[in-house]
């Protein structure tokens, strides 16, 4: 959180958050200071996800998520609130100073994360030297039979883990202590328990062993790490590919393996080329179609479709023609649709994966493959065609179950028809039997996406939340704070808890750091989402007093109610005083 004058509050004062935002999200304006968009913080057809320009902040009335520029930066992008700081006033062009952290918690994490950084760019060039070494030859010819060269193999830092299990660990003892070696990833072990040496000089050993290695970069350009393809083929040599364990800097799921060097590309180009593994990344940028990228060590996942989209959402998608491949492809596809997504799928010849048709057919080939890859649908449609025997009524109702998940994925009206009239036409499937199957698969998701209904507020309770939440020295948060301090006219409405809160704070704070519920979280930010009209003195005076007719007329009703216990009682000390303060309402009410 921002205080007041420090250099984080500098930075956030100077910062655009539409546009900073707009980074990651396509923002489209939906009222005078309101931007909207889908949210990047989970999945969604309808953008729900709000930013608002002048006050600053974000929300989202899907998922709740809501805040400030650097708690959009520290949820997206994964760093710690320094971090944040730090990448934003770089984005701002603002010299950084050392930043002390906020707590202690705080400062033990983003030391782990600098170490780890550290213990990952030390362990990569161990890597590299080790591939240069006599014991790395049988790695060099391995890697040059699959077509890479001397530059590519520096460019992309690959190297190699000999055989001993201690070199790496010494080579870091020196710079971390067990702990934090443990914590990196880069190092496996064995309990007390399980050894038999009673010291701990052996505990601690290379998670990677005979091993060509890949560094798996963040966007930034830093190892995180590794995947290691084994060389030895005896079943003690483990999986053919092992990858590093999650870590405090690496999340698998939320990485795209050269991201970093492929985004420039991506963004001139306007989409990119997505591939399975690390092998075929590489020898397709050496190509040189410098675009593309690949999941990494995990199926692809939305976190990475969210992320790949930030820099666009024109792809084609090309993993191996075997069926594990195709059913991968499947997988990403129905992601890649959710998001809206342009989608083209490259499908080579069988036995050919990217890395080795390039080195069959050549570059140009693999260019001329792209350039013919069919629109997704083309790719799905074909795709039960061979799977299913679409000439007999029950391969048609399994074609049919098949596309219907992908189709229903489709949110653009128009276009979901005329998909459904192509596949039917291609099918061979009655095109109004199509139609009804999708209609209920479509109004099926829309009722299970619909929103549950919030706190309904009056008028004159959004315009005295947008009142208390404007800049300190405007007349209209004066005014409002002035009356409501001394008649606190607001104790029965929905938002009293909530507006009480804005009382208790600074005037003009800042609305991200307020201590509210959730539900008060959403309601704040759905009044300040959508101000329609200029909040004026005037507009606040009318609001107060209509909060004051509204607790004359509750007080109105209530004095009804216990006037007719106190007649039916036949309390007659009780009824006068009621009866005098109900003419006393009363002629508050006529009196407007």
């Amino acid at each position: 959180m921002s205080t007041p004058g420090s250099f984080a509050d500098t930075v956030k004062q100077q910062a655009d958050i539409v546009r900073l935002v707009g980074e990651y999200v396509k923002l489209k304006k939906a009222g005078a200071q309101n931007f909207s968009g889908l949210c990047p913080f989970h999945k969604e057809k309808t953008p729900s996800f709000s930013v608002h320009a002048t006050r600053q902040f974000y929300h989202c009335f899907g998922c709740g998520a809501s805040g400030d520029i650097f708690s959009f930066v520290q949820k997206i992008e994964n760093i710690t609130f320094p971090e944040a700081v730090r990448m934003v006033a770089e984005k701002l062009g603002i010299a950084v100073p050392r930043q002390q952290p906020s707590s202690p918690a705080e400062a033990k994490e983003a030391q782990l994360r600098a170490k780890l950084l550290e213990l990952h760019e030390r362990a990569a060039v161990f890597f590299e030297e080790h591939l240069r070494m006599p014991e790395g030859a049988a790695a060099r010819e391995y890697l040059a039979g699959r077509g890479l060269t001397d530059e590519t193999i520096q460019r992309f830092r690959i190297g190699f883990a000999p055989e001993s299990g201690f070199m790496l660990r010494d080579r870091l003892r020196a710079t971390a202590d067990e702990e934090t070696l443990k914590a990196s990833g880069l190092m496996a072990w064995k309990e007390k328990e399980e050894r038999q040496e009673t010291s701990s000089g052996s505990a601690l050993y290379s998670r990677f062993r005979n091993r060509i290695m890949f560094p798996i970069d963040n966007e930034a350009g830093k190892v995180i790490a590794f995947t290691g393809r084994s060389l030895a083929k005896d079943e003690k040599a483990g999986p053919k590919y092992l990858n590093s364990p999650e870590t405090a800097i690496y999340s698998k799921s939320r990485v795209l393996f050269n991201l970093d060097r492929a985004r420039e590309a991506i963004r001139k180009l306007e989409y990119s080329v997505l591939v399975e593994g690390q092998m075929d990344c590489i020898s397709v940028f050496s190509a040189g179609f410098q675009n593309v990228i690949a999941s990494s060590g995990t199926a692809f996942t939305e976190a990475q479709v969210r992320l790949l989209g930030r820099y666009s959402k024109n792809v084609i998608v090309n993993f191996d023609p075997d069926a594990a491949g195709a059913a991968a492809a499947e997988r990403s596809l129905a992601l890649l649709v959710s998001e809206e997504f342009r989608i083209k799928v490259l499908t080579l010849e069988a036995g050919f994966d990217p890395d080795l048709f390039i080195r069959r057919k050549g570059k140009q080939a693999y260019g001329t493959a792209l350039k013919t890859a069919p629109d997704y649908f083309d790719y799905l449609i074909a795709r039960a065609r061979s799977l299913y025997r679409v000439n007999t009524a029950e391969g048609k109702v399994q074609a049919l179950n098949f596309l219907l998940p992908h189709l229903q994925r489709v949110d653009n009206n128009i276009r979901r028809d005329e998909l459904a009239s192509e596949m039917a036409q291609k099918l061979n499937i009655d095109s109004a039997v199509l139609r009804r199957e999708l209609k209920q698969a479509v109004g099926t998701r829309a009722l299970s996406m619909k929103p549950a209904g919030g706190p309904q507020l009056t008028e004159a309770e959004k315009i005295l939340l947008r009142a208390l939440t404007s800049p300190a020295d405007s007349e209209v948060t004066q005014q409002a704070r002035a009356a409501l301090a001394a008649d606190p006219l607001h104790q029965e409405m929905e938002s009293a808890h909530l507006l009480d809160s804005l009382l208790a704070a600074e005037a003009g704070g800042d609305v991200t750091s307020l201590a509210l519920e959730p539900t008060e979280r959403a309601m704040l930010a759905s009044v300040l989402m959508h101000e329609s009209e200029a909040l004026t003195p005037a507009l606040v005076q009318k609001a107060l007093n209509a909060l004051h007719r509204q607790n004359l007329e509750r007080r109105q009703r209530a004095l009804k109610q216990q006037i007719a216990e106190a007649e039916r009682k036949q309390d007659q000390a009780s009824l006068s005083k009621l009866m005098q303060e109900k003419v006393t309402v009363d002629r508050a009410l006529r009196a407007g």
